[in-house]
């Protein structure tokens, strides 16, 4: 099996009845109840579940899992993580891509430097991050750039058939 797309974690348990909070990924909190059945990671590897029930709780959202139907059962699941098969995600327009896509993709400046590999993206709340490792022979002598996800300003062209990303970034920077 394909390695699933994180959505979201399960969080603590909520009440006796087998109820979890759920820390959702997705843009909208609320949809990661869109997919049904849910992977979730215990134990090294991947398993289905499916959600029986969910509900907003004050500023959260809580769930109902099938089969988990004592606060015990429950608590073996708190701070998993929640996945789902990446043939489920919806298709993007042109020219948007999911994070994940740019994982492994080649970072390259407008004057042909090659900075490194995307090994992770970051959320900073005013723009995403590229966290690029870089060549091991690095000019600069850099181990990791951090470079702001701003297109048409820093990143120019993201090319996924090719898996690079363009650039207007000093190397020694």
């Amino acid at each position: 099996m394909e390695k699933p797309v994180v959505m979201g974690t399960l969080g603590t348990v909520y009440g006796i009845k087998g109820w979890l909070k759920v820390n959702s990924f997705t843009d909208v909190a609320e949809a990661i109840f869109d997919y049904n059945p849910w992977l979730i990671h215990q134990n090294g590897e991947w398993r289905e579940i499916r959600v029986a029930g969910w509900k907003r709780h004050n500023k959260g959202l809580i769930c109902k899992l099938d089969g988990i139907d004592l606060r015990e059962d429950a608590l073996a699941l708190t701070n998993l993580e929640i996945g789902v098969n990446a043939d489920l995600l919806p298709d993007l327009p042109d020219g948007e891509f999911y994070w994940r896509d740019l994982i492994g993709c080649t970072v390259v400046t407008t004057k042909g430097y090659d900075l490194g590999e995307v090994t992770e993206l970051m959320e900073t709340g005013s723009n995403d991050v590229l966290v690029v490792k870089a060549n091991v022979k690095d000019a600069f002598g850099k181990k990791e750039r951090l470079l702001p996800f701003l297109e048409g300003q820093v990143v120019l062209n993201v090319d996924l058939a090719a898996k690079t990303i363009e650039v207007d970034w000093d190397p020694g920077f």
